[in-house]
């Protein structure tokens, strides 16, 4: 998933991006996993930590 590759590229842990979200690890996990709907406030908390925009981590290019 886009979530976890942006993620990687900024070196952080999963731990280390929830703590910014200020939300636990497993819910990092699932969102990666496609198994969790963040919701809209979390998906811009994790975007600005990340310094993505929403559509780069998760809409997809074919909608």
């Amino acid at each position: 998933m886009k979530l976890k590759v942006a993620r990687v590229e900024k070196s952080l842990s999963q731990q280390e991006l929830a703590d910014l979200c200020e939300v636990t690890r497993q819910t990092i996990g699932l969102i990666e996993k496609g198994k969790y709907n963040p919701t809209l406030n979390l998906c811009i908390r994790i975007a600005n930590a990340l310094d993505k925009t929403l559509n780069d981590l998760f809409w997809d290019e074919e909608i």
